[in-house]
This record gives structure tokens, sequence and C-alpha cells, in this order.
């Protein structure tokens, strides 16, 4: 038979399924077990015929005679190839989808913060959305060169986290292979608080001599919880500050507004409040005076939004004692269920649900 220089997608398939049941068994592997284990709907005979032609290209190997096939060399190689071919193309496609939705994301909120403060006339206060309590969807260790591995970690809402490991002793494809399957295996579906001491000692342990490799992806993984020091908080409306009279002293108000647009004096009052769990039902809370430092002479109403996927944000405005608090409530609450819509409808590019907000308000 003349060589092929390609399998057929059906020869794929059988390949496929007899190294991954290989890696997971050790055990050779037969044309029963591939029926069993794969959505084919051959015949045993077909698959026998099939793998007879693999074994001839020099993909599997039959190490007794009536035993099953195990991958040879060759075969690792494709598997692992098209594996990583496979996993390169979809963690470009969540990045170019990170980049879009991180962009319009921003835009969104300046957006939705200039309304507010045109809204209300107070001044007004967005946080970035922080990840909370999302999932690993997969980890992939990719080989940079002989002496560096890329591990790249996607988690719920495409979040994506790059990692350089460096590397005491070179790897080969098939070890890298066993490492991604060892990761994906204990690691998929998993928050970083279910990443426990037992599990982390487990795979620790699987990977024998690799296991700083397992430790170096775990602190990847945990890095995707964002630091309140990397989070962005975008105001707008510092200058309404000047139309209330008891705000309007140029002391106070200078210290006013160089509180609220310190973005770090920001960070740690957003902090506190998302740590605060003492709020109403409806996540709103206000802040009267010495409850918020280097603030005493204003009011705060907060309220915590939640995008999903983990996602959680903080809106405030901030005005005199004397503010609407019942107008400015109601505009929190409305605001709260309208940042879910407008995430929902993955339309944030033509700021379609703030316009709806503007109309309202006006």
């Amino acid at each position: 038979m003349a060589e092929k220089t390609e399998l057929t997608e059906r020869q794929e398939k059988i390949l496929n399924v007899i190294i991954r049941n290989y890696l997971e068994t050790g055990e050779p592997v037969g044309s029963r077990t591939i029926s069993k284990n794969s959505d084919l709907n051959l015949s045993s005979a077909t698959i026998r015929n099939e793998m007879s032609d693999l074994e001839e290209l020099g993909y599997i190997l039959q190490p007794h005679t009536s035993a099953g096939r195990i991958p040879s060399d060759k075969g690792y190689r494709f598997f692992v190839d098209h594996l990583l071919e496979q996993k390169d193309q979809e963690i470009n496609e969540v990045k170019e989808m990170v980049v879009e939705r991180t962009d319009q994301m921003e835009k969104m909120l300046k957006q939705v913060v200039k309304v507010l403060a045109n809204s209300t006339q107070y001044a007004t206060m967005i946080s970035a959305p922080a990840v909370r309590g999302i999932r690993v969807r997969f980890v992939q260790l990719s080989a940079v060169n002989d002496h560096e591995l890329l591990s790249v970690v996607v988690m719920d809402g495409n979040v994506v986290r790059n990692r350089i490991i460096k590397l005491e002793q070179s790897l080969s494809n098939e070890d890298i292979l066993k490492l991604n399957m060892l990761l994906n295996t204990n690691l998929s579906g998993l928050t970083v608080n279910d990443i426990n001491l037992a599990l982390i000692q487990k795979m620790r342990q699987n990977a024998g001599s690799y296991s700083g490799i397992i430790a170096e992806v775990l602190e990847n993984i945990a890095g995707t919880i964002e630091s309140d020091d990397e989070r962005e908080i975008y105001t707008s409306g510092a200058t309404n500050i000047f139309k209330y009279p008891e705000l309007s002293d140029s002391k106070k108000a200078s210290h006013l507004i160089s509180a609220f647009e310190d973005k770090g004096e920001l960070k740690d009052l957003i902090e506190d409040i998302e740590s605060d769990e003492d709020g109403s039902p409806n996540g709103i809370k206000v802040y009267i005076g010495n409850d918020i430092p280097n603030m005493q002479d204003c009011s705060v109403v907060t309220a915590k939004y939640d995008l999903g996927d983990g996602f959680k944000g903080t809106i405030g405005i901030l005005g005199p004692k004397r503010m609407d608090y019942e107008n400015v409530m109601r505009q929190l609450k409305q605001l709260k269920s309208q940042l879910g819509d407008i995430v929902n409808s993955a339309k944030l590019s033509d700021h379609s649900a703030v316009k709806s907000i503007e109309k309202k308000e006006t």
C-alpha cells in the first residue's frame, strides 16, 4: 500500500480514541473498546481494518499477537501536534474576544458613570468588575524551547493568564501531554477556592520530578484573581461638588475633589465597601459623614453589581448629606439590573442599553 500523506477523518478519530484510552489506562486498546468509547458507529471489523492501516502507516503498534494497539512515537507526535494546534486556535480566539470585550467594557463603564453624574448632578464612580469565584476552563502547556514552557490558563468569562515557566531539563512531547492531562483532569471546573492543599499535594506527587511546573501553573491560576491595585476606577462629575454651598468652600471642595480623584484612595474605599457584608438585600448601602474617611462632609451611596461569570464591581454616588437619597437609590437599583442587560445582550459597542438609561433619566 502506498504511504498516505495524511490520515482520513475516521482514522484520526480512531487514533485519538486509542491514544486517549492508552494514556488513561496504560493498557493496549482493542476494536471493542474503540466501538464503545466513540461516536463512530462502525463495526468491529471496520475498526480493525482501519487499525491495520494505522499500524502499517506507523501510528500505532501491536505489542503482542492478538492484543490491542498502543501509540507509536509517530502517533504521539500526530496527537500532540493536532492537540496543540486546536488549543492554540481556541486560545487565540479567546484572546481576541477578551481584548474586544475589555475595550467595550471600558467604554461602557465610562459612559455609564458619565450618564449617572449628569442625571443625579452628583459626583459618581464605578469600579471595573473584579473576578470572584470563576472556574478553570482549561490549562494548556506548550513548549517554547528546550528551557521554557508557556502556561496558558483560561477561566470562565474568557479570562486568560499566560506565564513562562523556566525548565531545568527539557520535556518530551509525551511528558507535556501527560502534564496537560493531569492539570485538566484535576482542575477543570474548579474555582481557586476549590484548589485545596490535598489536591495540590496529590497533583505534585503524580507529576513526580515535574512538581515544580504544577506549582507554577497553580500560581498562574491564582493570578486570575485581580488585585485591587490593578482595578480601574472610573469617575465623573467631580465639579458637581461646587453646586452645593456647604461643599463649595474652596478648601473643602479642593479636599473632596482631591480625595475623589485619588484612585488609590478610591480603591481602598471600594475594597472596604466590597468586604462589608452588612448591607441591604438589594446591595445598596448609604455611608454618611464620618462613615467615609476624608469625606466627612458628604454622603456616599453605593451599590454592588454582578455581571455573572464571577465578575462583580461597585457603583458609588457622592454628594452632600442632604442629597436626594430616594432618587439616587432608585437610579442605582435600576442601573444594577441594566448593567447585566448590557453585558448579556452582547451589544456593548453601540451603548444601546446606556442610551436607554439616558432617555429614561432626561
